[in-house]
């Protein structure tokens, strides 16, 4: 199995052509959250359809820029793994969307106990998969991905517990663009991709039972 996933789109959806290849190869599509900027369903539909030209196998979930409107028009479309879990063969993938709270008071907002149930809801959905992606577009607190410019490391203390009590296989995540890069929680491999905008794209590998995930940027 072949994934690809990507966030932090904010709209801008010229980015998609230039790996256009890279995602109709795919066997599924993973959107990590912030569709839009500050969007409703209309400008999420929009960006969907984008995706929907290249290759229909989508999964989403809301980023924080995003709203409520959209975590609905997600779970109507069949595609929203905010909270929520699916098993393709022997790999699970669940999510948690929004953030937890921010100076900046943005659209969808959560309280640490509230990523913990979503992250909880989700997994349990996958428990028995063996081979477990988390996609969770909030980042565990003190690790090289949720670190702004001043060095204040500005993740969530739900999420970094939640990875090291259960161990998936692999977290995806974003929110802080700043904080393109990799790092680990035990066995599990972290990866924010940083603003799909800019380049920041990964791909994932499932092949005899093993993963295999690869940080890539398009130029």
């Amino acid at each position: 199995m072949k994934i690809v996933a990507m966030g932090d789109i904010h709209e801008r959806v010229k980015a998609f052509e230039i790996i256009s290849s890279e995602i109709s190869a795919a066997d599924l599509v993973i959107i990590t959250g912030d569709l839009t900027q500050f969007g409703n369903e209309e400008k999420a539909r929009k960006v969907i359809d984008v995706i929907r030209e290249i290759n229909p196998n989508i999964v989403a979930q809301v980023g924080n820029l995003d709203s409520l409107e959209i975590d609905r028009f997600l779970t109507r479309e069949g595609i929203n793994i905010h909270g929520s879990g699916r098993v393709i063969d022997d790999v699970g993938i669940f999510g948690s969307g929004g953030s937890g709270a921010t100076p900046f008071h943005t659209p969808v907002e959560f309280s640490e106990e509230e990523l913990k149930g979503f992250l909880e809801k989700g997994y349990s959905e996958i428990k028995d998969a063996a081979i477990k992606i988390m996609i969770c577009h909030a980042p565990p607190i003190n690790t090289e991905v949720d670190m702004i410019p001043s060095g204040t490391h500005v993740g969530s203390k739900a999420v970094r517990e939640f990875i090291e009590r259960y161990q998936p296989d692999l977290c995806i995540t974003g929110h802080i663009h700043e904080a393109s890069g990799e790092d680990a929680i035990g066995r599990t491999k972290i990866i924010n991709p940083g603003p799909f905008f800019e380049g920041g794209f990964v791909v994932i590998n499932v092949e005899k039972g093993k993963l295999e995930a690869e940080l890539r940027y398009f130029t």
